[in-house]
């Protein structure tokens, strides 16, 4: 079991774009099961590999599709691309792994498709809704260096970055805290 640190907010690789994956080999297959294994320590619901300082476009989610064969496992995705969002948008409460304890509130696709491969390169196609279309966006935004808090109402974001000043100036210790919605969106 390799549990890797989660990089927090100010890290500059969480501000980069990742690279594209070319080698489906041994160290890609490792990587997924360390994003995996880090997902479910922290109690997430999705993990990029920026997050543990891989500047790589790959990601973990929890699958909350309750009519996937696959519902509550860890799965991933390489290289994803996200296509046809929904005009309709859900807005609900949002976290991030990388800015533990901050929440807000955040407009998201209710519905969209994550195309991408698996860790052998095998094409993969995710239909996400509700929850786990939240999921699969805000972990793509990991990939192009954008956090959550950047897709904020510009008052509600320089709110945000002011509580996550003042967070980092008191010098609480940044501990990973858990969503009252079951797992925090990497």
């Amino acid at each position: 079991m390799s549990i890797r640190n989660i990089r927090v907010f100010g890290d500059p690789v969480l501000r980069t774009k990742a690279t594209p994956v070319d080698d489906f080999d041994a160290s890609l297959r490792r990587l997924v099961h360390d994003l995996g294994e880090t997902l479910v320590d922290a109690s997430g619901a999705g993990l990029a590999a920026p997050q543990i300082g891989v500047s790589l476009r790959v990601f973990v989610f929890v699958d909350t599709n309750e009519e996937s064969p696959r519902y509550g496992e860890v799965r991933h995705l390489v290289n994803p691309e996200i296509r046809d969002p929904s005009e309709e948008t859900v807005v609900d409460e949002e976290g991030c792994l990388s800015i533990p304890g901050l929440y807000y509130e955040l407009a998201r696709p209710q519905r969209l498709v994550a195309r991408g491969f698996d860790a052998t390169g095998e094409p993969v196609e995710v239909v996400g809704t509700d929850r786990l279309a939240r999921a699969l966006a805000h972990e793509t935004d990991h990939l192009d260096g954008v956090l959550f808090v950047d897709r904020l109402p510009p008052d509600e974001r320089k709110r945000a970055l002011r509580e996550i000043r003042e967070m980092q100036m008191s010098g609480e210790d940044i501990v990973v805290k858990r969503s009252p919605h079951g797992g925090v969106v990497g």
